[in-house]
């Protein structure tokens, strides 16, 4: 099953492509799982991802932890971290 990964402001920017649809390789089961193998992807993902802890994530368009479990998870979108204004 094919997981769409959408990719908002800097991140879009260091990816360099808004979303993507990718089958996640099994073993894949948290968020944390997911940037770890994201940031294997390329040096465009590390330079994205070099700080996995500040990005943000919301699974069908529900904000989680990065413990959370993304099985039958139809879109992940990664955010870098809110500024207030």
């Amino acid at each position: 099953m094919s997981t769409r990964l959408i990719y908002f402001a800097w991140v879009r920017e260091r990816i360099g492509k808004p979303q993507e649809d990718v089958e996640l390789p099994a073993g894949i089961e948290t968020v944390a799982d997911l940037l770890r193998w994201l940031k294997s992807r390329g040096e465009e993902y590390e330079h994205a991802l070099q700080y996995p802890d500040v990005i943000r994530v919301a699974i069908n368009q529900e904000h989680v932890e990065h413990r959370e479990k993304i099985a039958g998870a139809r879109e992940i979108a990664l955010f870098p971290p809110m500024t207030g204004g």
